[in-house]
């Protein structure tokens, strides 16, 4: 049996999470409200000043509570043999595989989401039930290029960014193109597209100036949906940022049948695309 980490990202995150892991770790959770200046507790369960959808708030909240799940997940006696993360997740997946700590990779998604929330003016949209490859042409015949593909996600999702007049545009045509459904994502920029490439090269210095260790097990990279090698990990997570995430390509590739996936952190986001993407291969499992 290969036991599979799935660590979710920015758009997992809900008032709540986290409620049940709070008090079974409090030194961790100390640190992380003295790197973040605030109470992690507070933002996810409370959130009094409304923070929680914010970027800069968002992904330290989801790292935190999904680093916390993985240490509930050890202490009951689960490891991985393989990890990966969607987006912000995929530093949880190499925080568990050692290439660096804790404090160390909450500082780092501190830093890539001041940058990421820089970007202002766009947006996200999942497209439901529309192959990329058309989705693809009906953007080009459109002359939409502002509208990128940024993450491909199962055989029926496929999710766009861009600016937020042009995701309107591209709505319809898509809509119009056979689309089930394009549905507007809870985030504040275009991530994962060339609208980001000025954030990445802000937050390129934050992670060039640590040592980054060897994984100790695999971890597979959004950017290639290959495993992280021993060097040049900086260059694929700035890579990242401005880069479509591969999550169907990655998940396939480990679908084996002696896989086991287990989705550790803030909801059941992971579960439930890994679970589309059987059923589209017949596979009801």
């Amino acid at each position: 049996m290969t036991r599979i980490f799935m660590f979710p990202g920015q758009g997992a995150q809900h008032a709540g999470m986290g409620r049940e892991l709070f008090g079974r770790f409090p030194e961790l959770v100390r640190e992380a409200d003295d790197i973040l200046g605030h109470s992690i507790r507070q933002l996810c369960l409370d959130d009094p000043d409304s923070r929680l959808g914010s970027t800069e708030y968002t992904q330290p909240a989801v790292y935190v509570v999904n680093a916390l799940a993985l240490r509930a997940a050890r202490a009951e006696g689960s490891a991985p043999d393989v990890a990966i993360g969607h987006s912000l997740g995929e530093y949880n997946a190499l925080e568990a595989a050692g290439v660096f700590g804790f404090a160390e990779g909450l500082r780092l998604v501190v830093a890539r989401a001041r940058a990421m929330a820089r970007i202002a003016g766009g947006g996200m949209a999942a497209v439901l039930g529309l192959d990329d490859a058309v989705l693809r042409l009906v953007l080009r015949r459109a002359g939409l290029d502002a509208i990128q593909v940024a993450n491909l996600n199962t055989s029926d999702q496929t999710v766009i960014a861009g600016p937020a007049d042009g995701l309107a545009e591209a709505a319809t045509l898509l809509l119009d193109a056979g689309a089930r459904a394009v549905r507007r994502l809870d985030v504040s920029g275009p991530f994962h597209t060339s609208h980001m490439t000025s954030a990445a090269e802000e937050f390129a210095p934050a992670l060039r100036s640590l040592t980054l260790a060897a994984p100790a097990f695999p971890v597979i990279a959004n950017r290639t949906a290959r495993p992280y090698p021993e060097t040049g990990i900086a260059d694929l997570l700035i890579g990242q940022i401005d880069h479509p995430v591969l999550w169907r390509k990655t998940v396939e590739a480990l679908d084996t049948p002696d896989a086991e996936f287990l989705e550790i952190g803030a909801g059941q986001t992971l579960t439930r695309m890994l679970r589309a993407l059987r059923s589209h291969r017949g596979d009801p499992s």
